[in-house]
């Protein structure tokens, strides 16, 4: 029976190449993410080449969305085996600039959406009557506090946390829960971070990939199928006695 997984943020970026290797692996693949209509674009690119895929909207801040979402692609696709909490934002935030409004819409996607994310798969999984595998989107700045990202690393090691108590937690179902944690990768989430960053530096836009890629050791910046070679791993049978992990997949950024 085909394997069926779902991916939050999908329709661009990272989650939209995890979403493509799924496919190339041999899943079902629901395509989750706010914006319906690069959800769609996901879907027919899919279905054009012959995989199997839907689109579904959701909010990930919103329990009762990632609940409704998990359940469409559990009955649209014919079962359950894989979530990836993919979706979530990080704005610049210097100490000093961090406002109760910024904490809070970070905090509810990147890490409430993970929390309802594990919540929705363990329903499903019971539905299934099965375990399954839980995969939370980390960071390297979940691993070291990036400057002028506070409130997106900080979000990030709690992602960290949540994924070793969680793995803990339900290991007696049959779940595993893990991490991995991109460093710079090439996706419209990180143009806009490095905008921020250069333009709180004065400095022109390009500035910020310069100063963080100056610590990378393999010497280039990811593309997005490098994260999600990483997340295949962890979806697949040849992870299946790894849990609790937040695996580093940043071209050498972090040693641990």
């Amino acid at each position: 029976m085909q394997k069926v997984a779902l991916v939050t943020g999908s329709g661009q970026g990272i989650g939209k190449a995890i979403a493509l290797r799924l496919v190339k692996d041999g899943f079902a693949v629901a395509i989750a993410d706010y914006n319906e209509e690069t959800a769609k674009a996901v879907v027919d690119e899919i279905t054009r080449k012959g995989g199997k895929a839907v689109a579904v909207k959701v909010d990930v801040s919103n329990r009762e969305q990632v609940f409704a979402a998990v359940e469409k692609a559990r009955t649209a696709l014919g079962g359950f085996n894989v979530i990836i909490n993919n979706a979530g934002i990080a704005p610049s935030t210097p100490i000093e600039s961090i406002t109760p409004e910024i904490v809070d819409k970070v905090y509810n996607i990147n890490v409430k959406g993970v929390i309802w994310g594990i919540q929705a798969a363990i329903d499903a999984f019971r539905k299934e009557g099965h375990g399954g595998k839980i995969i939370n989107a980390c960071s390297q700045a979940g691993h070291t506090g990036n400057p002028e990202l506070a409130v997106y690393s900080s979000s990030k090691f709690a992602v960290r946390g949540l994924t070793q108590t969680a793995a803990r937690d339900l290991a007696p179902q049959g779940i595993t829960v893990n991490a991995y944690c991109p460093g710079i990768v090439k996706t419209p989430m990180w143009a806009e971070i490095d905008r921020q960053v250069s333009e709180a530096a004065g400095k022109p836009l390009g500035y910020g990939t310069e100063t963080f890629a100056k610590r990378i050791t393999l010497g280039r910046l990811s593309e997005p199928e490098d994260v999600a070679a990483c997340v295949s791993y962890l979806a697949g049978p040849d992870s299946d006695y790894m849990t609790g992990q937040s695996l580093l997949i940043d071209g050498g950024m972090v040693f641990n």
